[in-house]
């Protein structure tokens, strides 16, 4: 299989970094070659934040080359102008307008939302997907991610 690239992106609090965490680790479940990277910037103050997660038979870099990116999704739309350039032409723009907002139980499970938007064009099946939501969230917080990523995905 061809190299597949993903880019998320939002602002720092809203889980970039738990995103591909978790997807890289579906990934990785599903057999492929998974490298990912992360570019901080000002996280900690409610600045850019982007994680990529590049996966196939063999990868060599972690890092996404600009215009290859095959999934883009961003957490908070204000991020769209600032890593759109990393997206391929006819690549897959995921935003939160594309999920339903309206059903968000809390607003940190934002990224799980969009998470289940993302795992829509991958085949990855609900099981290994599960087994990720499950080692990524403690129990208390489980159910509701699950939740979400199941709205996100519809």
């Amino acid at each position: 299989m061809a190299v597949k690239n993903i880019v998320v992106a939002g602002l720092g609090g809203q889980g970039v970094l738990k995103v591909t965490d978790i997807l890289a680790d579906a990934l990785f479940l599903c057999g492929y070659d998974v490298k990912k990277s992360e570019v901080h910037g000002m996280s900690q103050r409610g600045g850019s934040v982007s994680s990529e997660v590049r996966f196939g038979d063999r990868v060599a870099s972690p890092m996404v080359p600009m215009g290859e990116c095959d999934i883009l999704a961003v957490l908070d739309s204000t991020q769209v102008e600032v890593v759109q350039a990393k997206l391929r032409k006819g690549g897959i723009l995921i935003t939160p307008d594309d999920v339903p907002k309206e059903q968000l139980k809390h607003p940190k499970a934002l990224n799980t939302m969009i998470l289940g938007a993302i795992a829509k064009h991958l085949d990855v099946k609900a099981e290994i997907w599960d087994q990720a939501l499950a080692s990524a969230f403690p129990e208390k917080l489980l159910e509701l991610n699950r939740e979400m990523f199941a709205l996100g995905k519809k």
